[in-house]
């Protein structure tokens, strides 16, 4: 569509809401008796409009509405407004000269993550609607633009913030970013920048009700990620509630995920909630997203879109207000193309995507790991281990950990069961073998070999204490880490 018909198509828009605020009295009745009345006072909305008289035309029906209404014509200067001032609803087309409304967005998501971005505009295509809520929408709307529908659109994103509506909420997500990411996700042990980064996207989107997904293989800790983002939000004092989607056989998972009426098939003597009640005003962890039943998908995606449950066999919706983190070690891209997975429901869950890395990636993070597990499987075991010794530190280093953490607690564990004395020692790690992989006899591969060997044996000299090591081979510490991490990519690299 060219520039010339979006402005025939925007005077109709115009005209349009012209005519709605002169009947504007019926509008405000219309709102206040679906309760957003007494959600407009101190409400802060921005309004990126390039047409002067549409912006126009917007910023008066809203402000008629009681809200409180900045608006600009240029993302350019939306970004700077956003930068200086904080907004709780931001209302963006996104077809702008220079800076975009998709641009304004991802910019949004990161400066004031709880604010929520309504985008608008002309050429709405699917694929649009499908990267607009990837990048964190709350809502999209297609033009010519409807005020009442406009309106109860502000008012339901409204709504899906009232947890962060008290000042005391809003003061603890901004404490949350103060004191720093290391303090979110305490529950992820490491020091690489790998596992920073992790923390960085949870600090990024626990204050918001966005879904999220996160992906990694078997082991590296999804639960804890999806726990730290629970804890790092505003639902942190309601209930987090996981469930392994691939652990509860299909003829059981709906009931438990939806719930059921009393006598809805056999054996339902009694009703039941089901966990999605039972998560909420909190969070509901989906693991294993990927062996969901694909008729459960359908279900899975009416509730996110309507925000309401149908138990088996009930006759009326309940309303849920939960935040969905959902987990898969599939790739889910390619479980789509294969038809084993809706396209839809994926791109609902994948609005904030968190990989997590392997193990394998991060050996830098392995001496920690130890300590943190020796700690805790001391509680558990009524053992007094003060560690391990250097061989089996060595041995733990370079294993390729195909369990990845998961794997590395569990032959901690029977070490600990089969160990004496005060240290675990080598042979008691009968799962962990030395390398029996030949000598490199490329220059290149032999180098490297001699360059990993040389940085175990500093790490061992220096007592695992990675910044003494660092600067006892003349190097940074974030080049230690980057050497430690790569070890297994390395082989792959091509010859210079």
């Amino acid at each position: 569509m060219s520039r010339h018909s979006s402005s025939v198509l925007e005077s109709a828009d115009v005209a349009r809401l012209g005519d709605d605020i002169q009947h504007a009295q019926r509008v405000d009745e219309y709102s206040r008796s679906n309760g957003w009345g007494v959600l407009t006072m101190n409400t802060a909305i921005l309004v990126v409009e390039d047409e002067p008289k549409m912006q126009e035309v917007l910023a008066e029906a809203l402000r008629f509405e009681g809200y409180n209404v900045a608006a600009t014509s240029t993302g350019e200067d939306a970004l700077a407004r956003l930068e200086a001032e904080e907004f709780d609803v931001i209302i963006t087309d996104i077809s702008l000269p220079g800076v975009s409304g998709i641009e304004v967005l991802e910019r949004a998501r990161v400066l004031n993550p709880i604010a929520a971005v309504i985008l608008i505009t002309g050429y709405a295509t699917v694929d649009t609607a499908i990267k607009a809520l990837q990048k964190g929408a709350a809502e999209f709307l297609q033009k010519p633009l409807d005020l009442g529908e406009l309106t109860r659109c502000i008012g339901r994103v409204l709504e899906s913030r009232r947890g962060l509506e008290t000042a005391q909420a809003r003061e603890r997500v901004v404490q949350q970013y103060r004191i720093g990411i290391h303090r979110v996700g305490e529950g992820l042990i490491g020091e690489s920048a790998v596992i920073d980064a992790v923390r960085q996207q949870i600090a990024r989107c626990a204050p918001a009700r966005t879904n999220v997904l996160i992906t990694g293989e078997s082991g590296v800790g999804k639960e804890v990620v999806a726990r730290s983002i629970h804890a790092a939000s505003p639902r942190s004092g309601g209930p987090f509630v996981p469930v392994n989607c691939g652990a509860i056989p299909e003829t059981l998972l709906e009931s438990q995920l939806f719930g059921h009426v009393r006598g809805a098939f056999t054996n339902a003597v009694q009703a039941s909630a089901g966990l999605f009640v039972a998560a909420d005003n909190g969070t509901l962890f989906l693991d294993e997203i990927g062996e969901l039943p694909f008729q459960l998908q359908v279900k899975l995606l009416r509730v996110i879109e309507d925000k309401q449950v149908w138990a088996v066999g009930a006759t009326k919706p309940v309303p849920v207000d939960v935040r969905l983190i959902a987990s898969t070690n599939r790739d889910l891209p390619a479980e789509v193309a294969a038809g084993r997975f809706r396209e839809d429901l994926f791109y609902r869950l994948n609005v904030v995507h968190i990989p997590v890395p392997p193990l394998r990636e991060r050996r830098g993070d392995i001496p920690l790991l130890v300590d943190h597990f020796v700690q805790t499987l001391n509680v558990k075991l009524g053992t007094t281990f003060a560690g391990v010794d250097r061989e089996a530190m060595r041995l733990l280093i370079v294993n390729p950990w195909k369990g990845n953490v998961r794997e590395l607690e569990n032959v901690l564990e029977r070490a600990m069961l089969l160990g004496e004395g005060n240290l675990i020692h080598a042979r008691y790690l009968a799962a962990v073998a030395p390398s029996t992989a030949p000598r490199p006899t490329m220059l290149r591969d032999a180098v490297r070999e001699f360059e990993r060997r040389h940085i175990l044996e500093v790490l061992e000299q220096t007592g695992y204490d990675k910044r003494e090591a660092a600067r006892t081979l003349g190097i940074s510490l974030a080049s230690l880490y980057r050497k430690l991490a790569l070890d297994t990519e390395a082989s792959s690299a091509p010859e210079e």
